[in-house]
This record gives C-alpha cells, sequence and structure tokens, in this order.
C-alpha cells in the first residue's frame, strides 16, 4: 500500500511538470519560427515605388502592375489600383486535448516516469526478498545494493550520452533517480540494520549520496531531484527497522533535506525545497509518536526540528510563498517541540530544546521585519505548553517559566521604544506577564489560601514586567501614536489586582480595584492619553459588583434598603466611601461629559450607601431626601446643570424608597374603584407615610424651588408629578390613618364624612396652588371634582350603598357632599369664564343632576333617618317625591328665567311632565278623599302656576340663551 502511495504521488508530481514542460515547449517553437511576431508583408512593388494618384480612367480588363525602377528617367504616371497587404496566415492553435490526449499521457510520458520509480522500490523489495529468503548474507545485500543504485545512475549518463539515438530526456532522469534512491536505501541498511558501518562512516555515506543527488539533478534536471526527494524521504521507511537510530535517522534527514533546500535555491525549484520540508516534518511527528526517546534521540530529534523549522527554510528559492514558508515552518517545528516536551516528560531536557527553538524563533523575527510576530505565537505555545504540565514540580516549573519569560520578553523590551518597536511587542510582553501568571496561579492556588501570600508576590513580580517596560517609554515621543503605553499599563493594572485580592482580605477587593481605577484615571491625564481613561472606566464598574464579596458584602447591600444585617462598620464605611470618593474623582476629572454625568450620579448612590452602614434604619428615607436639599442649595449657589446627574441620582433613591408604600397606596386605590372600601388597615403606617413619601414630596419641591431657574424642561415637569403623586398619597394616608377606620362598619358610619372632607381638602389644595401654577391648581381641583363623581356619586351613593349621612334632615353631611360640588360648578363661571363658556351646556346639566340627586336624598334621610338605602316606601314619602319635582321644575322655571337660559326652561318642563304623569298615573291610584283631592288641588295650582309664569315672563322679547 505504501509502495503504490508513493508511486501515486511521482505520478501526480510528474503529470504536472511534463504539462509545464510541454507549455515551455510550445512557446519556444512559436519564437523560433516567429510566429505573432513578424512585420505585415508588403509587394516588392510597392515597397520600391510611390502610387501617384491621377485621374480615374476607364477600367480595363486587367490591371496593371508597377514596374521596378531601373531607369533614370522618371516614368510617366500610370493609374494603379491600391494594393492591400496579403493577410498574414495565423498560427494553427492545437488544442489541449490534442496536445494531451490519453496515448500521450499514458502511452508515452507516465510510463517512463513510472518505470523509474519502480525501479527505485525494486532495488528496495529485492533487498528485503534477500532479507526474507536468507540468500545473502547482509553485507552482500548491501553490496548489491549500491552496485544496483550506481548501475541505474550509469545507466542514465549512458542515456544522456546517446540523446541521438534515445531522444527523451526523461529515460536518464528515471535512471538517475532510482539509482539515488537505491544508495540512500543501501546506506541506511547497512548502518540502522545490520550494523555494518558505524555513525560516522553512515553519516559520510549519506552525505555523499546526497551530493550525488544535488549533482544528477543539476546534470540530469529537475525530475532526478524529485525522484531523489521521494526515494531518500520514503527509504526509512521502506526499510522497516522496529528499533530505529533516531539520532542517526536524523542526521540523515537533516542531510537529505538539507541538501535538498540547497538545490532548490540555486535552481529556483521552490516545489523542491517545500516538499523537502513537509517530508521532515512527517518524519519528525513519525518519530514523536513512534515511542519513548531517550536523552540522545531526544537532544538529535529537537535539534532536526530546529534545523528544519529555523534554518533550512532560508535555503529555499525565493518566491511569493517565501514569507509563508519562513513563517510556518517554525512554528510547525515550535508544536512538534512542544510534542516533544510532553511526550518526555517535561523534562530539563525537553524544555532546553523547546528554549532552543524559541531562541531561533526570536532571532527569526529580528531578521526579517515580516516575521514579526512569529514570537506572539510562540508565547502562546509556551504557554500552552506550560498550562499542560501536569503536576510540575516547584523548581522545574519556575525554571522553564523564567527562562521562557527572559527569551521572550528581553527582546520585546530591548526593542519596544525603538525604531521598529509596535503593539506587537507590548503585546508580547503582556501576553508573557498575564498568561505566565494565569498558569502559575492554575498550577499552585489553593482554594484554602494557604498559598495566597505567595502567589501575590508573584503576581506583583509579573507586574513589575509590563509596568518597567511602559516606564521605559514614558520620555519616547512615540508613546501616545498607538496602543503600547496602554496595553502595558493595562497588564499592569490586572495584575495588582490580582496582588491585591491574593494579598489583602476578600473584603478589600471592591476597594483596590477602585482605586486602581482612580490611579489609571490619574495616569491618563498626566500620559494624556485618553484610552486609559476608558481602561480606568472598566475597572471602576467592575469594582461595583465586587461591593457583594466578603463575608458581609450581602448585608452591607441589605442596609441600603433600611434591613437589619450583620456588618463589620469600619470596612463597610471604608469600602462604600472610597468608592464614591473615585466616583467623584472621575465626575471630575474626566474628559468626558457622559463619564462626569454617570459617575457624578454614582457618586450620589455610593455615598448614600456608606452613610446607610451607620444610619439607623428608621431614619435612612431621610438620607436621600436630605442629600437631595444639599445639592440643590449647591446647584441654587453655582450652575444646576454640572449638578444635575447627582440630583437625578438622588431623586431615583428618594423615588425607591418611596415605591413600597406608593405601590400599596396604588394597589388599595386601584382595588376601590370597583366598589372595594379602602380602609386604613390596608394603607402603610404613618410613619412609613411621613418618612418615605411625606418628606420626600417636601424634599423634591425643595429642590426643585432652588434649583429652578436652570432646570430643564423634562427634569421640572418630572420632579412636579413626582412631587404631586408623593404628596396626593402621602396626604391620603394620613387622611385616612387620622380617621381610622377600619372595619367595613367604619366604612358605613364615615365612609361620606371622610369622602366629603377628602374632597374638600383637594378642592381647597386647588384652589390654593391656582394662583401659583394655574394648570397645577385646575388639575388638583379637577381631582377633587372627580373623586366625588366615582365615588360619591355613582359608586358609593347614599340612594343605593350603605352610608350614613347624619340624622337631622338638611342638615347632614349631604348638604356639603353636594354642596361642594354646586360651588364649585358657580365659583368655575366667575373665576373662569372661558373655561365655563366652553363647557356651560356640560355645566348646567351637571347642576341639574346634583340638585336633583341632593333633593331625592334629602326627602329620602326625612323618612327613614341616615341609612337611606332602608327597604320600602311610603305612600306619603312616594307623594312628596312628586310635589318636590314639581317644586324643583318651578325653581328651574324661575333660574331659566332670571338667566335667560332655555336649557334650563326645558328641563323644568321636563320635570314638571315627569312629575304630572306620575300624579295621574301612580299616586292619585293609591289615594283616596281628601288625601286624592288634596294632590290633585297641588297639581292643579302648580300647573296654573307654571303657566302664568311661562306666560308672563316669554312675552318679553329678551334675548334667551342656554346659559345658567
Amino acid at each position: 500500500m505504501f509502495v503504490a502511495f508513493v508511486l501515486i504521488i511521482i505520478m501526480g508530481v510528474l503529470l504536472f511538470r511534463t504539462r509545464s514542460q510541454v507549455a515551455s515547449l510550445r512557446r519556444r517553437v512559436d519564437m523560433l519560427e516567429g510566429r505573432g511576431h513578424a512585420a505585415p508583408a508588403q509587394t516588392p512593388e510597392v515597397a520600391a515605388r510611390p502610387v501617384v494618384a491621377v485621374q480615374p480612367l476607364p477600367p480595363v480588363p486587367e490591371p496593371m502592375r508597377a514596374v521596378p525602377e531601373v531607369m533614370t528617367a522618371p516614368a510617366p504616371p500610370v493609374w494603379t489600383p491600391p494594393v492591400k497587404p496579403a493577410p498574414e496566415p495565423k498560427p494553427v492553435a492545437v488544442p489541449l486535448r490534442e496536445r494531451m490526449n490519453f496515448e500521450e499521457l499514458f502511452g508515452r510520458r507516465l510510463p517512463i516516469w513510472a518505470g523509474g520509480a519502480t525501479l527505485a522500490v525494486a532495488g528496495v523489495l529485492i533487498v528485503k526478498y534477500s532479507i526474507d529468503a536468507g540468500l545473502l548474507s547482509p553485507l552482500v545485500r548491501v553490496i548489491f545494493g549500491l552496485i544496483f543504485g550506481a548501475a541505474l545512475i550509469g545507466g542514465g549518463e549512458v542515456a544522456l550520452r546517446q540523446e541521438a539515438k534515445v531522444r527523451d530526456a526523461r529515460v536518464r532522469q528515471a535512471l538517475a533517480g532510482a539509482g539515488v534512491a537505491s544508495l540512500y536505501a543501501s546506506v541506511l541498511i547497512a548502518a540502522n540494520l545490520y550494523h555494518l558501518i558505524g555513525p560516522v562512516t553512515a553519516f559520510v555515506g549519506l552525505a555523499g549520496v546526497t551530493a550525488l543527488a544535488m549533482g544528477l539533478s543539476l546534470r540530469f534536471g529537475a525530475p532526478s531531484a524529485l525522484l531523489g526527494l521521494v526515494g531518500g524521504l520514503a527509504a526509512p521507511a521502506l526499510v522497516g527497522s522496529t528499533e530505529p537510530n533516531v539520532p542517526l535517522l536524523a542526521t540523515y534527514l537533516a542531510l537529505a533535506i538539507g541538501g535538498l533546500c540547497t538545490l532548490s535555491r540555486t535552481q529556483r525549484w521552490m516545489w523542491l525545497g517545500v516538499g523537502a520540508l513537509i517530508g521532515g516534518f512527517g518524519w519528525g511527528a513519525i518519530l514523536l509518536f513512534a515511542g519513548a526517546l531517550d536523552a540522545a534521540s531526544s537532544i538529535s530529534l529537537g535539534l532536526f526540528l530546529v534545523l528544519l523549522g529555523i534554518g533550512l527554510p532560508l535555503l529555499i528559492a525565493t518566491g511569493k510563498l517565501q514569507t509563508l514558508i519562513r513563517a510556518a515552518a517554525p512554528l510547525v517545528a515550535a508544536v512538534q517541540i512542544a510534542a516533544l516536551v510532553a511526550i518526555g516528560g517535561f523534562g530539563l531536557l525537553q524544555w532546553g530544546l523547546f528554549a532552543l527553538i524559541s531562541v531561533a524563533i526570536i532571532w527569526l523575527s529580528r531578521r526579517d521585519e515580516k516575521l514579526l510576530r512569529l514570537p506572539v505565537i510562540g508565547v502562546v505555545i509556551a504557554l500552552l505548553l506550560l498550562g499542560a504540565w501536569p503536576e510540575p514540580l516547584l523548581r522545574d516549573f519556575a525554571i522553564a517559566a523564567l527562562a521562557l519569560a527572559i527569551i521572550y520578553a528581553a527582546p520585546a523590551v530591548f526593542s519596544l521604544w525603538r525604531q521598529r518597536g509596535s503593539i506587537v511587542e507590548a503585546g508580547q510582553i503582556a501576553a508573557i506577564a498575564l498568561g505566565g501568571y494565569a498558569v502559575t496561579l492554575f498550577h499552585y492556588f489553593l482554594p484554602d489560601g494557604s498559598r495566597d501570600h505567595p502567589l501575590a508576590l508573584v503576581a506583583l513580580a509579573a507586574a513589575a514586567l509590563p509596568a518597567g517596560a511602559a516606564a521605559l517609554g514614558w520620555r519616547s515621543e512615540t508613546r501616545r501614536g498607538d496602543a503600547r503605553f496602554v496595553t502595558l499599563s493595562t497588564a499592569t493594572a490586572l495584575l495588582l489586582t490580582a496582588t491585591a485580592a491574593l494579598a489583602f482580605p476578600h473584603w478589600s477587593i471592591a476597594l483596590s480595584v477602585g482605586l486602581i481605577a482612580a490611579a489609571l484615571l490619574l495616569l491618563g491625564l498626566e500620559a494624556e492619553d485618553r484610552r486609559l481613561e476608558y481602561v480606568g472606566w472598566v475597572f471602576g464598574f467592575f469594582a461595583l459588583p465586587l461591593l457583594a464579596g466578603g463575608s458581609n458584602g450581602l448585608d452591607e447591600f441589605v442596609r441600603t434598603a433600611g434591613e437589619p444585617g450583620t456588618i463589620e462598620l469600619a470596612p463597610a464605611l471604608l469600602r462604600w466611601t472610597a468608592l464614591a470618593l473615585v466616583a467623584a474623582l472621575f465626575a471630575w476629572r474626566s474628559r468626558y461629559r457622559a463619564v462626569r454625568a454617570i459617575a457624578q450620579g454614582l457618586s450620589a448612590v455610593l455615598g448614600y450607601a456608606a452613610l446607610a452602614q451607620v444610619v439607623p434604619a428608621t431614619a435612612l428615607p431621610l438620607v436621600p431626601a436630605a442629600a437631595l436639599v444639599g445639592v440643590a442649595v449647591i446647584a441654587w449657589q453655582r450652575t444646576a446643570a454640572r449638578l444635575l446627574p447627582a440630583l437625578v441620582a438622588l431623586f431615583g433613591l428618594v423615588v425607591l424608597w418611596a415605591a413600597w408604600p406608593l405601590t400599596v397606596w396604588a394597589g388599595s386605590a386601584y382595588i376601590s374603584l370597583v366598589g372595594e372600601p379602602m380602609l386604613a388597615s390596608g394603607l402603610p403606617m404613618i410613619r412609613d407615610a411621613i418618612l418615605r413619601l411625606a418628606v420626600p414630596a417636601l424634599a423634591i419641591g425643595g429642590a426643585l424651588w432652588l434649583a429652578r431657574a436652570r432646570m430643564p424642561v423634562l427634569a421640572w415637569r418630572i420632579a412636579i408629578g413626582a412631587v404631586l403623586v408623593l404628596g396626593a398619597a402621602a396626604a391620603h394616608i394620613l387622611f385616612k390613618q387620622m380617621l381610622a377606620m377600619q372595619t367595613y362598619d367604619d366604612f358605613i358610619r364615615l365612609g361620606l364624612i371622610e369622602r366629603t372632607i377628602w374632597e374638600a381638602l383637594l378642592v381647597a389644595a386647588g384652589i390654593a396652588v391656582r394662583r401659583w401654577r394655574r394648570p397645577i391648581g385646575l388639575g388638583i381641583t379637577a381631582a377633587g371634582v372627580a373623586h366625588f363623581a366615582w365615588y360619591t356619586l355613582i359608586l358609593h351613593n347614599p340612594l343605593w350603598w350603605d352610608q350614613a349621612v347624619g340624622g337631622v334632615p338638611v342638615i347632614s353631611w349631604l348638604l356639603p357632599a353636594y354642596g361642594l360640588p354646586l360651588l364649585l360648578l358657580w365659583l368655575a363661571g366667575r373665576y373662569e369664564p372661558e373655561l365655563a363658556a366652553r363647557f356651560q351646556t356640560v355645566r348646567s346639566l351637571a347642576q341639574m343632576v346634583l340638585i336633583l340627586m341632593l333633593g331625592a336624598s334629602v326627602l329620602r334621610q326625612a323618612f327613614v333617618g341616615t341609612l337611606l338605602t332602608v327597604p320600602g316606601v311610603s305612600e306619603m314619602e312616594d307623594i312628596s317625591r312628586s310635589v318636590v319635582a314639581i317644586g324643583m321644575a318651578i325653581g328651574f322655571l324661575l333660574w331659566g328665567i332670571r338667566a335667560k337660559s332655555r336649557l334650563w326652561r326645558v328641563a323644568s318642563l321636563v320635570l314638571m311632565i315627569v312629575a304630572t304623569l306620575k300624579v295621574f298615573l301612580f299616586d292619585a291610584s293609591g289615594l283616596d278623599g281628601l288625601a286624592r283631592i288634596g294632590s290633585f288641588v297641588a297639581l292643579g295650582f302648580s300647573l296654573i302656576g307654571l303657566g302664568w309664569l311661562y306666560s308672563r315672563q316669554l312675552t318679553k322679547d329678551a334675548p334667551l340663551t342656554t346659559s345658567g
């Protein structure tokens, strides 16, 4: 199978080379024949003599040709038709299918190359057969192999000398290549299998064969070199030794591949050098995973891989892929040596080999600017290898890690701030420091904290590397041009964070990170590098969740909400206060407005949290309210806009404190909209209403008044809305708690009284505020009217809901309950004429409804007492309803006449008609004797009086309106 695989590779490569040679040969033939390059031909006549244009003559049977000029006398002008040059015959392109058909490829070209490869393999197979059959002694087998190889090479030389008879260069190339492969195999068998020659002799023999292959390729061409490549690399595998001599094999491979790479450079055959490198790395992988390697094998294999990755690629011919090859080969070599380190048990010997390839990578990167990033990948491989080290001894780990750190860091620090220095070196230094410490922490950190302080010292030592590199560039003029300085500073900050996390108590981690953030901000200002400030933001925000760290971190958070918690006062106060000051520093010194705003708000919140650690929970809601007023005083003295973020943050804290009582109150209010009484037992206590609603409302109002001059419109409106909502909720809760309406019986007894007083207070507040802010005052007044309309007039009306109205008719709570909205409707026409005129019809209808409801309620109270929902209606009460309705109709008419309002007069007629129908259809049918007569008499006089009024007043010509 392996032989077949080799043959397939040979045939494919030869096919590619054959096509290239055919194309080259075609171009040479075209060049020799001059096709496509000759100038257009001209006839001798045209070239010898110019044509003279004369008057056209009659056509003649045959065109006359110009005669070459041989006499001295000028010839007379002769008419000559224009002669076109003969078209040049175009070269006939032979299609690719015709040039490379089946017979050409498989009949004439490939058999020769396949025959050469077969001869090479046959030599090896003959030797193996003789071994298996025991026909020949080892010495004779080797000698026969050398003779066979020499004979093949001689046959190639004969074919070269008999070129006239052979007429095919591939014959000598195939024979010479097969001979080289046979010589390789014979020398390896003699040294590696039979031990007939020593290592020195084998080295000389292999070097001689390699030199011979190079010479033959120069004499016979590239195919010989290709066959030598395949045969030379495949010979060790074809020999089939179970215990190869790795040092000898590595030396052989180094010589063979080195010769091929040299030949690749001299002949500009890049494919030859690349193929040799690929084969070498393939052998490296085979030797790595074939079995355990002793010290000598490890050293030889490591040196071979270093040579293969660094030295030999320099010998390959230059071309477009030169940089890619010289970059990929060292990385492959580094990966294989890393595998050698792992297979070899991570011994110091293997680490030394990896250090060697690392030094070689550094040298190569400094030799070629295009390979400047190679060391970065080398650092990554080294860190991964260190991380994969299972249970390393501290001494060995320290030696390997420090050695690699010096190898990769020293050149980077040296060139960092020089002309060639770039972000690549800075990233390499940061990766060494951070990655090396991360690997150390991975191996040696213990959860019980017993190694925290030594690891903290390691972190501090690691931080010295990027810090020192950054300090070297402090005076560099190019420091601000790229991210070198900020990269190193960030790495230093991360390592200092790790140092603080391991060296100090856990509760101080947030404090340490916050201080590092402040240091980055100040360093960025001093260095005039804004990117450092960005890093400071990240550290500052990362410090916030770290506040929950430590044994009492969560309890400290709980205390900010007023809940009890077990804390250590000094650490808690120090943590929160320090971070508040760090945020204040960002708010003061940051270059960016958005950052200053966010930091200012955070500073206010963190300052409140610091006070929450010492202020009792009962008084804690007063802290943000007092702070809000204090900041507003400062804003009033200076500029409100600069302190607006702090005002907004404190406002948010105030609202958060008010959230719970406000939510409870709003929930009870929502349920009351559908008829569930709003009892004091379901509302917050008086203390919560004062501390968390009333005082914050006053604080927001005071702050709003102090900072009103420069307050943005949107912020002003939000603050006003908060004052109104919090104030209304606090006032309503206090009002409910003072009346102490705890049960449903209390609601029956005090519901109407409570609503009437509350509505009166709302109306009074609205009238008072109207002088300061008319829209707000009208809104409060409208809220009072809406409260009456929904709760008293519709939902809990005493006529259909159990509500005590008082024991004395007229002088009861019905009069103020209905009188207040009637008074407001009347005052609206006086103090809000424009508004009243716009809604005049609605206003008049509302007055009529209120008067009718008041009359019906007072009449009902006169017969049944304080609860109007008593079932049953007496005859006298029923007749009284008609009488009251007629009286109201007369009153509506009189008011309509006085106010010249047609709406009131129409309402009077409608009410009178309803009352008349009621008397005739219902009242009279249930009466007898004098009662019936009295009712009709009363109705009659009422109708007569109503008609008389209409006849008396409507005859006047005064204009009528709908006002009232």
